[in-house]
């Protein structure tokens, strides 16, 4: 091949992890999802052709319903001669005849059945009721199915027990019955969890895999001597039975769907709640993460938060216990089980002396989210997973809430916009994003329904019903949740319609109406307001404005739009934009005016505004940014940004709304700017522009890099605020990026005291992060091996996630080489944590060209698959971005050069 395929190769790369920088957090949700939002993806199955019998459906009859569960189940925690860990168990099934039938479909994956006169299953009559013969069993494969066909039909109205008996391997994939390892005090030690959401109980036992085939479950574990066993209820006896072995039972549990079903058996130890509370709350977790007192934090918070939901549900806490688990293998960052939560490690553990801000933040709205859970989708769920979204959306809404009201001075509120909304804008600015509801029959594969948990289902949709919650009230919001959870057969997704009648609240639609266009159609508009002629006008918001729509929609994607705005500092207002353009001319300006929309970011839309507003906007921020809210100064920079992206606005508009940033020390605003600035970074750092650009950053930066220094003493004491530790971090990272003077020095220096002295690490707990990656960036062999080594040795698993992190920063191409070989050895790399290396290492300029070779590999492909790392996002953002860079290299490069020529 001639030498243009590989300047244009190199080209293509660049655009390609640009749209890394623009996409990066979609990625990260999409592997671990920060609360639960990555899955295991599933190879799609193939109905044969030719006629469908029932058995080919991937939905089960609604012929048959669950009453109760009695399972008892036996996991090995030593390998059989064959190397593998195994479990076997029996179980009985209670069930109802809701409609005739002769025919039994049950769920059941990767089970091996023992047989019964040549059948699968015993089945039974209850209360009287006769059983007909069985007349023939099998598995099959491809829809997950045990199949019983009879020789008589069952009756309607009657109870039957089907009894089986199986095997099943301890998963390695973390999903379904699978086993965790790890090491303490130099002795490997073995777990059995679970992880049922959404289709895999159906890989423990043979069960009514549904959400809606709701059933008690009555559960019994055999575990060895020195293990504990639990579940979703309290435990009520243990007995020894045979070979050194305990059988503990379990009461039986509330009225509950599979995927909320978990049990476990461990040698963890636990902290638990005073012995008079309401509520017995534990956190379990490896012993000697529990006596240094790294679940001391979660046990604190988890108390409030209750309180919290309890009072905002107007409802008791559901079940008698709490029991909250981390789990050194675990795909999500959380999962809801009913009584029974389960972590990843780093989102329930905490150590003050080591983990940092973010630790802290995490572990508080994971657990905040998981508990919204416990009322909403456990004990109202869902009937499909087509309205997947309103469950995770809701608790990712609510997370924020009780996090803060359990960290009162941290301004969570806020957080959600950067954490979540303009994440989901970015993800949902594309022709292949999807709506936040499906039609059932549009989702029936288990590989169709991983795909919902994704960003729009937990980002779009916390912030759809963050804005519902804004224009009808949060005290109606909730109010309209009392209603759903006193009434638990209300329709799950119309809780809120009555209590906004009784509240008398003015709208222009009703409330069903005015959400179907933001439930039930993708993406988002942006809104252009004329402030010289009061028109406002709406359009789809699309990134690239070449891309072709081809998903049909009813509403022609138009939105009913609530459109807030604030003029020169006067009072907010309000305003339903309901058809594609009108005139308010409220919206109108004096010659001295300024106008500035969405305030605080209610609504799920972008903002574009005539030239002369835009100016306005920008000369007011340079004067005195203060005068427009500190969420809007950040939301003007995102904004303009992606509406540049979009060719809507020129790039030099994008980049002046960066000028007031050396006279703002907030941290959402420059936070803004920074993830927008580094997508400049990932595409003009191979190119004559980066010097110029690096020299506006820094010109920028350095205020705030010495308002940091003087606040904290010369980088003696940390930030009181919240969010000033955040700014804190965000400001050297930018500053080390720029080459401001002294910052490399100090996080070299740093690291190097470290690394003379392994046993004390004196670097700031919120500042590790930052150190460990610049000074691994500036240093060679000596601090890779250094990181790697304390990556192994380190006991807290959020130390050990910030140095793997660390190791991604270097600038040797073989280090970074040997580190993606590393992901393929689950011996040296977690499988949970190889997704976050990967696009730590895409983020690296010189890692970019090293992990898209990478990812082709037949090893990678065979070990991960290509669906995990959401290419496709990316690689629908590169020709866009080649075309972007064509258009803006010169303006941008003549910006940046006029704005530093004096420095």
């Amino acid at each position: 091949m001639g030498k243009g395929f590989y300047i244009s190769k190199a080209l293509a790369l660049a655009c390609l992890f640009a749209a890394v920088g623009v996409l990066a957090t979609i990625v990260a949700l999409s592997v671990m999802y920060a609360q639960e939002r990555s899955k295991n993806l599933h190879t799609a199955s193939t109905t044969p052709p030719g006629p469908k019998e029932p058995w080919d459906y991937y939905r089960l009859p609604e012929s048959l319903s669950p009453v109760r569960y009695n399972i008892t189940l036996w996991p090995r925690l030593k390998p059989n001669p064959d190397d593998l860990y195994i479990f076997t168990g029996h179980s009985r099934v209670a069930f109802r005849c809701v409609s005739k039938t002769s025919l039994i479909l049950i769920h059941s994956s990767k089970l091996k059945f023992k047989m019964f006169d040549g059948f699968h299953a015993v089945l039974t009559g209850l209360d009287g009721a006769v059983a007909p013969a069985l007349r023939e069993t099998w598995l099959e494969v491809a829809t997950q199915y045990l199949v019983i066909t009879l020789n008589a039909p069952l009756q309607l109205g009657s109870m039957y027990e089907l009894y089986t008996e199986f095997e099943g391997n301890l998963s390695d994939g973390l999903e379904g019955f699978y086993k965790s390892q790890y090491v303490e005090d130099g002795v490997k030690k073995v777990i059995a969890t679970t992880q049922m959401q959404p289709t895999e109980a159906r890989k423990a036992f043979p069960c009514f895999d549904e959400p809606a085939m709701k059933a008690v479950f009555h559960m019994t574990l055999i575990h060895p001597h020195g293990t504990v066993a639990l579940s979703n209820a309290m435990n009520y006896g243990k007995s020894p039975t045979f070979c050194n072995l305990i059988q503990t039972c379990f009461e039986p549990t509330e009225i509950m769907s599979t995927y909320l079903l978990a049990f476990i058996v461990c040698d963890f130890a636990y902290i638990r709640t005073n012995r008079d509370a309401d509520v017995l709350v534990r956190i379990w977790a490896r012993r000697k993460a529990i006596e240094e007192g790294q679940g001391n934090y979660a046990l604190e918070k988890t108390g409030s938060i209750l309180a919290f939901f309890q009072n905002y549900y107007n409802s008791s806490y559901p079940l008698r216990k709490s029991d909250q688990v981390a789990i050194p293998d675990f795909s999500n960052g959380a999962m809801e089980n009913w009584g029974l939560i389960t972590y990843r490690e780093t989102s329930l553990l905490y150590n003050p002396g080591v983990s940092s801000n973010r630790d802290k933040e995490s572990v508080t709205t994971t657990i905040s989210h998981e508990l919204a859970h416990m009322w909403f989708g456990n004990l109202v769920t869902m009937k499909w997973w087509n309205d997947v979204w309103l469950n995770e959306g809701f608790a990712t809404y609510v997370s924020y809430l009780g996090a803060d009201y359990a960290e009162p001075d941290w301004n969570m509120k806020d957080l959600i916009v950067l954490n979540d909304i303009t994440h989901a804008m970015t993800r949902d600015a594309s022709v292949n994003s999807h709506p936040l509801s499906s039609k059932e029959e549009d989702i029936q594969r288990p590989d169709q329904i991983y795909e919902l948990f994704d960003t729009i289902t937990y980002s779009k949709g916390a912030a759809v019903l963050r804005m519902l919650s804004e224009f009808i009230t949060e005290t109606v919001f909730s109010q309209g949740l009392h209603v759903s959870i006193y009434n638990k057969r209300d329709k799950y997704n119309s809780f809120h319609y009555c209590a906004v009648d009784k509240a008398g609240i003015s709208l222009p639609h009703s409330v069903e109406v005015l959400m179907n266009r933001w439930i039930l159609q993708m993406g988002f508009p942006v809104i252009t307001i004329d402030t010289q002629t009061g028109n406002i006008a709406q359009e789809q918001f699309l990134l690239d404005p070449q891309s072709v729509v081809d998903r049909p929609s009813e509403f022609n994607y138009e939105w009913f739009v609530p459109i807030t705005w604030i003029k020169s500092g006067a009072s907010e207002q309000q305003y339903w934009l309901l058809n594609k353009e009108a005139t308010n001319t409220e919206l109108v300006i004096g010659a001295a005016d300024w106008l500035v929309a969405n305030i605080n970011m209610k609504g799920f839309y972008r903002v574009n505004y005539d030239e002369e507003n835009w100016d306005r906007l920008i000369a007011k921020l340079s004067s005195n940014h203060q005068d427009i809210p500190v969420i809007n100064r950040a939301q003007i920079i995102d904004d303009a940004f992606n509406l540049a992206m979009a060719t809507k606005v020129n790039i030099t508009l994008a980049l002046r709304t960066t000028t007031f940033l050396n006279k703002d020390v907030e941290f959402l605003p420059w936070a803004m700017a920074s993830r927008n600035l580094y997508n400049f970074f990932l595409m003009f750092d191979r190119s004559e522009v980066y010097g110029p650009m690096q020299a506006y950053i820094r010109k920028q930066i350095t205020p705030l890099f010495h308002y940091f220094k003087d606040l904290t003493l010369n980088w003696t004491k940390i930030p009181e605020k919240h969010t000033d530790r955040y700014n804190q971090l965000n400001t050297i990272s930018l500053a080390c990026r720029a080459g401001v003077e002294g910052c490399r020095e100090l996080t070299s220096g740093w690291f190097k005291e470290w690394m003379n002295n392994p046993a004390v690490n004196k670097i700031s707990a919120h500042l590790k992060s930052v150190v460990y990656c610049n000074a691994i960036a500036a240093g060679g062999i000596a601090e890779w091996d250094f990181a790697l080594k304390m990556s192994k040795n380190a006991t807290i698993t959020s130390e050990a996630d910030r140095l793997r992190h660390a190791l991604s920063c270097t600038m040797e191409p073989w280090l970074l080489n040997r580190y993606l070989q590393y992901c393929l050895d689950p011996g040296k790399i977690r499988k949970q944590d190889a997704y976050e290396i990967f696009v730590s290492i895409a983020r690296n300029p010189i890692g970019q060209p090293l992990v898209w070779d990478f990812l082709f590999i037949e090893e990678v492909e065979a070990q991960y698959g290509h669906g995990a790392f959401g290419l496709e996002h990316f690689l629908e953002r590169t020709e866009t971005n080649m075309n972007w860079m064509a258009l803006n290299k010169k303006p941008v490069s003549d910006w940046l050069i006029s704005q530093t020529s004096e420095i």
